[in-house]
């Protein structure tokens, strides 16, 4: 990182900014110049606040010279990361498809959206048992039976299951989940993270509706600095002022994190859209983009779910999406497992 001072700063102020730099174990070089005065650091700077030093009277700018996210950083990591759960695997030329319903709604239910997209070519079973709803009064899920009926469902079909856990006072029943979901209301959940981290699962991590790029592979560095290596990151929309769409997918994100960041990005045109005929160009337009897998949403009878049945796809208009995916995965010389 290089401080750059204000002209004419108060010698002894920087002396003082350069030992509290210091006490941090950061080496401090300074040079100056006719018109420029630099601090430049070395060491581990990630620790350093930003808003600190931008709040000193002697401070006029910073430049970072490397990622703040080191562990997720391409430059630290240059081969593509592959994240393997089951027979499914994203990244390194993968492509993973994650499909079911938004919740759990009934083992029946589950059972037969499991079967359904599996004869499609899913290799992943998703299904929210703990559901955060913008109103307290709407479905929140059936909590712990609604992931005891996904491990039912998973020992009928032989698929791994995905489910967004929402609080730390859930780990415990998350221990046998294969694939455990921040969902995008707590990807600054840096609690939630560091304990998902210490947890060993692999980890799907949405981005917020707000929330820029550098600050998701940000949380994904709170997973990483955790020592658990197996996070895939998903982009799911963000919120802007168009209204037509629940929200804007931004697809530009994927080349983006992927020149960014080694982890695996997956894409939820589900979410993303909010309606369900646009799944299928949204999910092809991914796919052209160089997305690693899809999540998307499928349930049996749509017009009857307890929890986002205008964005969800029918069994069957599943089935005639993978149909027209899976020549196109090839074209794009990537493997559907």
């Amino acid at each position: 990182m290089i401080i750059i001072l204000k002209h004419g700063a108060d010698p002894a102020a920087v002396e003082s900014l350069r030992r509290d730099l210091h006490a941090q174990g950061l080496e401090v070089h300074e040079s100056v110049g006719r018109s420029r005065h630099l601090l430049g650091l070395v060491g581990d700077t990630t620790s350093v606040s930003e808003s600190w030093l931008l709040s000193n009277p002697v401070v006029d700018s910073l430049r970072r010279i490397s990622d703040p996210y080191q562990k997720a950083s391409r430059a630290s990591h240059s081969e593509d990361s592959v994240i393997r759960i089951g027979s499914t695997h994203f990244g390194g030329g993968h492509f993973g498809v994650i499909a079911g319903p938004c919740s759990v709604e009934s083992a029946r239910q589950i059972e037969s959206v499991a079967r359904s997209v599996q004869h499609s070519g899913a290799g992943m079973l998703r299904g929210g048992a703990f559901k955060p709803r913008t109103s307290p009064y709407a479905f929140q899920g059936m909590g712990a039976e609604g992931l005891e009926l996904l491990r039912h469902a998973r020992q009928k079909t032989g698929m791994p299951i995905v489910s967004e856990i929402m609080s730390t006072e859930h780990l415990s029943l998350f221990e046998d989940v294969d694939l455990v979901q921040i969902g995008a209301r707590n990807m600054q959940n840096f609690e939630l993270l560091k304990a998902v981290g210490r947890l060993g699962k692999p980890v799907l991590l949405k981005r917020g509706l707000s929330a820029t790029l550098e600050e998701l592979v940000m949380s994904a560095e709170y997973i990483l600095a955790e020592g658990n290596e197996q996070v895939i990151l998903c982009e799911r929309g963000i919120r802007t002022f168009e209204p037509s769409t629940r929200n804007t997918l931004d697809l530009g994100a994927i080349p983006m994190l992927k020149r960014m960041t080694h982890l695996p990005v997956v894409v939820d045109p589900s979410h993303a859209t909010g309606i369900s005929w646009m799944v299928k160009p949204m999910a092809q337009a991914a796919v052209a983009a160089g997305a690693d897998g899809l999540m998307v949403e499928v349930h049996n009878d749509p017009t009857a779910a307890l929890c986002d049945g205008p964005q969800s796809l029918t069994p069957a208009e599943f089935e005639d999406l993978m149909a027209a995916l899976k020549p196109q995965i090839e074209f794009f010389g990537k493997i559907l497992n």
